[in-house]
């Protein structure tokens, strides 16, 4: 079962949301805070102790408030704060008019208990770039109903970021 976006919003499980139409009738549009760009390689392994994350930089809004992006791979991170209930996950999906541009919205999956301001990539394919604005919503965060609340809930390195 997934959770209308009327129920997310009664239920605060998300904060910090910037337009009045970001609840669909399946979940909640996720909006642009910021956009970093990979300046070196990252190293994964099977039990996270070689596990490297890359260095990033963070991109500057023009006087618009937007930003030009060439083709590429970026780190972004959303405006949304999200608590995953002990009964549910979450994944993200592009939003429509993102990948019509040639564009799309990389993510894991949110497991029951994260709580967070998200990361992902941003992975633009068309070859003439991307103009974005601050606060663009970029992807949609779908909650889907666990058949029981989970025994384990999420207890990883990335709990609690960027809040």
């Amino acid at each position: 079962m997934i959770l209308e976006g009327k129920d997310l919003q009664n239920k605060n499980i998300i904060k910090n949301t910037k337009w009045q139409n970001q609840f669909q009738p399946a979940g909640v549009d996720l909006s642009l805070e910021s956009i970093h760009e990979f300046l070196s390689a990252g190293v994964i392994d099977g039990d996270n102790s070689k596990r490297k994350l890359p260095e990033y930089k963070q991109l500057n809004w023009n006087e618009q408030d937007s930003i030009h992006l060439p083709q590429g791979a970026y780190k972004i991170i959303f405006n949304e704060t999200v608590e995953i209930p002990k009964d549910h996950a979450a994944i993200a999906r592009s939003r429509s008019s993102l990948l019509r541009c040639g564009a799309s919205v990389q993510t894991a999956v949110w497991d029951p208990g994260y709580k967070g301001r998200s990361e992902a990539m941003l992975q633009i394919s068309n070859k003439a770039g991307l103009t974005l604005y601050k606060d663009a919503k970029v992807a949609q965060l779908i909650f889907i109903k666990l058949q029981k609340e989970a025994t384990n809930t999420y207890s990883g390195k990335y709990q609690g970021e960027n809040i």
